[in-house]
């Protein structure tokens, strides 16, 4: 499956030097992340694509995309995977709920998401597979948690479903936001059944759903259905990139029980860590509450720009918020974002400003610190108000703000 169309990145000097540090939720503090040289490698998982993009995504997207320029901008190469999710409960609901074909939908709506990240400068993955397409790599997956004793299938006559054992891996919990008494409540929240009789475990998680009436299937050696949710990155992610890659990505709905159910199913396979670090944003409310389709309170990044906000104004509202903040959009946002654009554009504009040696140094310093966003905006903001003749400088600053931002000035 095709991402989407990259663009030009420009190069700032002096980046060199220095290591991209985020917040690992396993350690529980800021770590760096990625090689001292070379190839960092990243996984994100991406959309279910029934209702995209709406500005959750839009924030988790735009803020990984900062960990990008900031791995790249230290010197380092990307090697960057992402999924979609083609084939899950939601999706299949939305189709019959309003009468569509499930893949006509999943089509329609991978595009729309492919247009709005890129009109958000979003830097694509070099892969964007569908699970859909990976049904082969997803059994040979399951089969070998089976010889390994780490999958089996329920004795139900009429869907005997298949199975990750999580007593197979001593450390599901480990780093996960979730307490013991908590996680079966999470677990069912997220998509999990707790409840299904004749499990082992509670925990245990779905990795093969046999057909059900209605539903696609695929004939596989573990019989004729889908794959379950997290195996599906589990083999996607294994295959794109290996064992112990540098970075997981995701919304921080994710950090339980996606991300760890993941991670344990790769270390029974292959017996080291699936990633090294994990980045989970924050969520994004609208109108009192988390946008949800079942609230019907999604803000659509398509529907902004049909409208006429210049989706440059839109990165800038997402990027005035840190990527591990929870925090509510409103148009007072975008209207704020849209003043700072224009601010920057007319700075960039001049003849002459302060030098751009000591915003560079900030930038780079803000973004190097955790993805801190909001920082690195104010340090632009300061050197557009501060008076300057060095005629080099409002093009260097424009190429800073492009390059590590992913704003065009």
């Amino acid at each position: 499956m095709r991402a989407w169309e990259s663009v030009p990145v420009p190069t700032v000097p002096g980046g060199d030097d220095g290591a991209v540090a985020i917040y690992n939720a396993a350690q529980a503090r800021l770590l760096p992340v990625g090689p001292p040289a070379g190839t960092a490698r990243l996984y994100t998982c991406g959309i279910t694509p029934y209702d995209a993009t709406h500005l959750g995504h839009a924030f988790t997207y735009v803020s990984i995309d900062l960990l990008v320029r900031a791995w790249r901008d230290a010197g380092l190469e990307v090697r960057y995977a992402q999924n979609v999710t083609d084939v899950d409960d939601p999706l299949l609901e939305r189709a019959e709920a309003t009468g569509r074909d499930w893949r006509d939908l999943a089509v329609e709506q991978t595009e729309l998401y492919r247009a709005d990240m890129a009109a958000l400068r979003v830097l694509p993955p070099d892969g964007l597979t569908a699970v859909s397409a990976v049904m082969d790599d997803i059994t040979q997956t399951i089969q070998a948690l089976h010889e390994r004793q780490a999958a089996y299938q329920l004795a139900d006559p009429d869907y005997p479903d298949w199975y990750f054992s999580v007593t197979s891996t001593s450390n599901l919990l480990d780093g996960a936001p979730v307490s013991v008494p908590e996680a079966e409540h999470v677990f069912a929240e997220r998509g999990g059944d707790p409840e299904r009789a004749g499990k082992r475990h509670r925990l245990d998680c779905l990795v093969w759903r046999q057909q059900r009436p209605g539903e696609p299937g695929w004939d596989t050696p573990l019989g004729r259905g889908r794959p379950g949710w997290h195996i599906g990155c589990t083999t996607i992610a294994l295959n794109a990139l290996g064992p112990a890659f540098d970075v997981q990505a995701g919304g921080s709905d994710l950090a339980f029980p996606h991300h760890p159910m993941c991670a344990a199913e790769a270390r029974v396979l292959t017996g080291e860590p699936f990633a090294r670090a994990f980045l989970h944003t924050g969520m994004v409310s609208y109108a009192g509450e988390k946008m949800s389709k079942s609230l019907g309170n999604l803000v659509f990044v398509h529907q902004l720009r049909a409208d006429g906000t210049d989706p440059m104004a839109l990165r800038l509202a997402l990027l005035a918020h840190h990527y591990r903040s929870d925090w509510e959009y409103t148009a007072e946002e975008l209207a704020a974002a849209q003043a700072r654009l224009q601010r920057w554009q007319a700075a960039v504009a001049r003849p002459g400003a302060a030098p751009a040696d000591g915003v560079i140094t900030a930038v780079r310093a803000a973004l190097r610190n955790d993805l801190d966003a909001p920082a690195a905006l104010a340090a632009v903001d300061d050197w557009a108000v501060t008076p300057g003749s060095d005629p080099a400088a409002p093009a260097a600053v424009a190429a800073l703000v492009d390059a590590l931002l992913g704003v065009r000035l």
